[in-house]
């Protein structure tokens, strides 16, 4: 049972990074402005975070969608996710009204457009999916097991 269960995180987990790279990839500069409305980054870093930001998002899903590396792309997608929710929240405590930025888009947005609670509770799901697989990095369908753990599926 646990196989599957760390084959649907992987799935998730990986397909959420995939979507989120994929739908920024084709415009860099609305990348990286989203990264820079969180006004926690220097421009100079900015915009290079932003530029780079989805070819790593789309790196991790495919890695977790193929199941290679599984325990250290879940790890990297779980710091992802730690830092994503940390921006989201220090916007939202700053007072910023800024859409995430996470699947497209980003910038100023009116104040009663925010969706902070949504976005932080989304990538809180996200990041205990990666904690999963940090400790069950054994699935269904992986390209590569984990040398560490059995591939038997017989706890229930």
């Amino acid at each position: 049972m646990k196989l599957w269960v760390s084959l649907v995180a992987r799935l998730v987990l990986g397909g959420v990074m995939l979507v989120a790279g994929a739908l920024k990839v084709s415009d860099p500069e609305t990348a990286a402005q989203a990264v820079r409305a969180y006004e926690i980054l220097p421009l100079g870093l900015a915009d290079p975070v932003g530029w780079g930001l989805p070819f790593l998002e789309i790196a991790i899903g495919l890695l977790l969608i193929l199941g290679f590396g599984v325990r250290h792309t879940a790890a990297a997608a779980g710091a992802f996710m730690v830092v994503f929710i940390a921006a989201v929240a220090s916007a939202w405590a700053r007072g910023l009204a800024i859409d995430c930025g996470c699947f497209g888009g980003g910038g100023r947005v009116d104040p009663g457009e925010t969706k902070y609670l949504e976005e932080i509770l989304r990538d809180v799901g996200l990041l205990l999916l990666a904690i999963w697989l940090c400790f069950r990095p054994s699935s269904r369908f992986a390209l590569e097991s984990d040398p560490n753990t059995t591939t038997g599926d017989t706890a229930p």
